[in-house]
């Protein structure tokens, strides 16, 4: 099949399907966000700038003093001429404050999973993950050389049988989890699979995109919460910390195999000094900035009390909120309906999330204020049994 007749059917079907993905043009100001084609502003409950530090004053003014320091741009890879102060500063304040020896920089959490798997991983090899593990884990899983088996989701018995079955062996076995779960925003089982990968002699790996800065102690993140102390552990700077980027916390070995041998890491342009050198505030303000945490909390037990319970709200100890809907039709009339109300929650449909789980997706935070929550809730509860009985009315003239 020529390459332009297999671009037009695979665009086509996915039409067809229900499930085009479009982007949505933003304009937004400090104080709130518009989409491009109304001029209404809209309430988000679809970010995961979980904190609210993207808005943060501090971090704009670090920000920009970074830019006026270092310029816009790194100019290079960390090996030649990328690696800034402000980047070893920051590697070094994540290292000490998560308890590890090393922090790489990476660019993004996605180039940062890959390179770890990618790196370390041989022929040979057995990599085990959580079925519902990123995009990112999963592709570089079936891309390196490695033998990937998946275990049911959080089921650590299953997890258990994987690894009894090359106990004894000098297989080197690498657990992958995340932290906390994008689209659910349930929590994995840490010190249960960290118990397994301490008795089997295998190594865990924890991404904590969507934990740290929310959970632990001074937003340490699920492993102090779980009081574990992964082999290596990812976290992403586009979440709780407001902005870009990753780090790779590991030990100094395992560092400086990366800088050797990461093709993610020696082949991409460093993140720009001045990002990092904001960064190194996001990291204060998510340590001392409680408050921020104890308001997520409060805003999700009062989104849980308000919804009414036919609504299907996955309760959640995150700010990840979803409401599993089935049909991929049925999030998006709801989705469409809560946008005509001026209130942005994203539907989320397959292949992102499995056949049959469509859902929106709402996420809380610290620059909601408690009238937008109820404001929410309210609006949803509405739309809700308004797109019940029409999918009701649809089904009894079938």
């Amino acid at each position: 099949m020529p390459l332009k007749q297999r671009l037009h059917q695979a665009l086509h079907q996915r039409e067809v399907q229900g499930l085009y993905r479009q982007r949505r043009l933003l304009d937004r100001h400090l104080s709130e966000v518009r989409l491009a084609d109304s001029q209404q502003p809209v309430l988000n409950f679809s970010s995961n700038d979980y904190l609210g530090l993207a808005q943060s004053p501090e971090l704009i003014q670090a920000w920009q003093h970074g830019l006026s320091c270092y310029g816009a741009g790194s100019g290079a890879s960390p090996l030649v001429t990328g690696h800034h102060t402000p980047h070893q500063n920051l590697e070094s304040r994540l290292a000490e404050w998560l308890g590890f020896e090393r922090a790489l920089l990476f660019s993004t959490g996605f180039s940062a999973n890959q390179a770890v798997l990618f790196a370390l991983l041989q022929k040979g090899d057995l990599l085990i993950q959580d079925k519902l593990n990123h995009a990112s884990l999963m592709e570089a899983g079936m891309l390196s050389p490695a033998i990937m088996q998946r275990f049911a989701h959080n089921d650590v018995a299953v997890l258990q049988q994987q690894l009894a079955r090359h106990e004894g062996s000098d297989t080197v076995r690498l657990v992958v989890t995340e932290g906390v779960f994008s689209m659910d925003g349930d929590q994995a089982p840490l010190a249960d699979i960290a118990s397994l990968c301490e008795l089997s002699q295998s190594w865990l790996m924890v991404d904590d995109a969507h934990g740290c800065g929310v959970l632990g102690e001074a937003g340490r993140g699920s492993c102090d919460q779980a009081g574990i102390h992964p082999d290596i552990l990812v976290v992403t700077f586009g979440k709780a910390f407001g902005m870009q980027g990753a780090a790779v916390l590991c030990s100094q070995a395992v560092a400086e195999y990366l800088i050797q041998f990461a093709r993610h890491y020696i082949y991409s342009t460093a993140m720009p000094p001045a990002q990092a050198f904001a960064l190194c505030t996001a990291v204060d303000l998510v340590q001392t900035e409680h408050w921020r945490r104890e308001k997520l909390l409060t805003l999700g037990e009062m989104l849980t009390e308000t919804l009414a319970p036919d609504i299907g709200l996955q309760v959640t100890s995150t700010p990840i909120k979803p409401i599993l809907l089935g049909s991929s039709e049925r999030a998006m009339s709801l989705s469409a309906s809560l946008a005509e109300q001026g209130i942005w929650v994203s539907a989320i449909r397959p292949p992102t999330v499995p056949v049959h789980q469509a859902r929106l997706r709402i996420t809380l935070t610290a620059n909601h204020t408690e009238a937008q929550v109820l404001q929410l809730a309210h609006c949803l509860n509405a739309s809700f049994e308004e797109v019940t009985d029409a999918a009701n009315q649809i089904n009894e003239s079938d």
